[in-house]
């Protein structure tokens, strides 16, 4: 009697590993085109030498772009949203990388940002994607600390104390990289299902990793 266990889609969990592969898929893809599109609005704010008022509001607009993305992250025109989003957000970043690139070892600096980022993502997704761990536990603890840093960030606007700044970067960078494990993780246990919301929710991770790595390395380096 013929297996048709192999060829049959319904076999119970062969559906929603599919589904769950699709979702991964098209996240990552979806990710490297966003990431990509909004590493050349950065270079075109630098080129234009973008001024920093201009990259505030853009910031803001970025803010509402965000909940767009999510208000049509079920509809075709979520595609266009978030690549709108993602554009802005890198537009928004090129003044910060003109003031870093124009110290002394700032490019080098920059290189090195990218680079640990790259690292600190491709290892978290991949330990993540060869162990299958279920990081879900982690959502509590992880959505605490960012309150508690964004706390922090808006008292030190008025305090300006350079050990809380740099404290908050780390703290930032670690709460990030617990988040590439908590939405991976979400992914591929089938608790995000919506490709695009799981590719602006990754590259918000991969965005405040860069930004606070820099600054951490600028700090390190003496030129901070």
């Amino acid at each position: 009697m013929q297996d048709k266990g192999i060829y049959d889609l319904n076999v119970p969990g062969m559906e929603s590993a599919l589904s769950t592969n699709k979702v991964l898929r098209n996240t990552y893809m979806l990710l490297a085109m966003t990431l990509t599109f909004s590493a050349a609005m950065a270079g075109v704010a630098i080129a234009i030498n973008l001024p920093q008022g201009a990259a505030l509001i853009l910031m803001l607009v970025g803010f509402g772009l965000l909940f767009a993305v999510h208000r049509m992250a079920d509809t075709s025109k979520g595609i266009y949203a978030i690549f709108a989003f993602t554009g802005v957000m890198g537009l928004s970043i090129g003044p910060m990388l003109n003031f870093y690139l124009s110290m002394p070892g700032g490019p080098a600096l920059v290189l090195q940002a990218l680079g640990g980022t790259a690292l600190i993502f491709f290892s978290l997704s991949a330990y993540t994607l060869t162990t299958r761990k279920d990081f879900s536990f982690l959502g509590g603890f992880l959505m605490t600390g960012l309150l508690v840093m964004i706390v922090a960030m808006i008292a030190n606007i008025f305090l300006q104390i350079p050990a809380l700044s740099l404290s908050m970067s780390a703290g930032i960078v670690m709460i990030m990289s617990g988040l590439i494990l908590y939405d991976t993780s979400r992914i591929i246990n089938g608790g995000e299902t919506n490709y695009i919301r799981a590719t602006v929710s990754l590259y918000l991770n991969i965005y405040n990793i860069f930004i606070h790595l820099l600054h951490l390395l600028t700090a390190f380096g003496g030129d901070d």
